[in-house]
């Protein structure tokens, strides 16, 4: 091998050492920004799980101290839930802990709300709650026919016993994609956007006015909106003035009376409605927000107080209603 052959082969080697070493750093890298980048998101991951677990501790607390003040609310009013005691007003801001703050607590009474499942016992409709949610519709503004599909959705065996503007399982099943109604009482009122065609912004409006109790649950008309009263009564009475209806609950505590809104029905309506209404009330929810550095949590829970004292949260719902 002559020079210039051994200086082209040194020339050569030196090139790939070169390629070699630049493919090496490359790698190397890869690697280090890999393993960065791993390591960010393994803190961040443990930072937000961190934040979470803080917020649940904060919203556990929140429902400790709501179930104390619905507590002693209880024991002061002689048994009647409304809307001038201590725990219908918000509370918060309010900093927990450094960089922890609870923002805004509200205890609201569910049954001061209609319950879609009162709308169908098991197999069967049921009339009475049935008229009431159709008025409680037409005060709103929405059409009556989403009591009948609201209780076919609910009932059991509900192609058996059609109602007017009901819908069975063939209805839903022509739906794109196809399901199958619940035949069950619902956990959730986000459960009327099941029906077709109802939507969300007849969702939006309704919402605030309905919840979803164990079948049976009574009306607490001390806390009901003059809408849901005008619904049970079949009158316009406490719906064209909600904000005098307001005023005269922060006045006079429960308003109306139980024997003041019985005044105002007929002898037959105050039959059918005694097992229907109450002045007291055993299911809340408390909205609980809580803020942790820049990061915002909120909570959702279903209080049930059992009439002996005890009060305990028995649904949690994260992030949304």
């Amino acid at each position: 091998m002559n020079a210039r052959d051994r200086q082209r082969g040194i020339a050569q080697q030196r090139g790939i050492a070169l390629i070699t070493a630049i493919v090496l750093v490359a790698i190397a890298t890869v690697l280090a920004t890999t393993i960065g980048f791993a390591s960010v998101m393994a803190a961040r991951r443990a930072t937000a799980v961190f934040g979470a677990d803080q917020a649940l501790l904060a919203a556990e607390g929140a429902e400790s101290m709501a179930a104390y003040v619905l507590k002693q609310s209880g024991a002061l009013s002689g048994g009647i839930d409304s809307t001038d005691q201590v725990w219908a007003q918000p509370y918060g801001p309010y900093e927990l802990a450094p960089g922890v703050t609870l923002q805004f607590a509200q205890i609201e009474d569910e049954q001061g709300k209609f319950n879609l499942n009162n709308l169908a016992d098991g197999a069967t409709p049921d009339p009475t709650s049935i008229a009431q949610f159709q008025q409680l519709l037409t005060l709103l503004g929405l059409e009556p026919k989403w009591a009948d599909l609201m209780a076919s959705w609910i009932a059991a065996n509900n192609d058996s016993q059609p109602l007017p503007d009901g819908a069975g399982d063939s209805e839903y099943l022509s739906q794109t994609p196809p399901y199958r109604t619940a035949e069950e009482p619902v956990t959730s009122v986000s459960e009327l956007m099941a029906l077709p065609g109802f939507g969300r912004a007849r969702y939006e409006r309704i919402a605030p006015y309905i919840t979803a109790l164990p079948p049976g649950t009574k009306i607490n008309i001390c806390t009901a909106s003059g809408q849901l009263l005008d619904a049970i009564s079949g009158k316009t009475e406490y719906s064209t003035d909600t904000s005098a209806l307001a005023q005269s609950r922060q006045q006079n505590g429960c308003f109306p009376t139980l024997s003041e809104f019985n005044m105002s029905l007929s002898q037959a309506q105050v039959s059918q409605l005694a097992s229907r209404i109450g002045t007291s009330s055993n299911y809340f929810r408390l909205r609980t927000f809580i803020t942790i550095g820049t990061a915002r949590f909120s909570l959702y829970s279903l209080l049930y107080s059992d009439g002996g004292g005890q009060i305990r949260p028995i649904i949690r719902t994260f992030g949304t209603e």
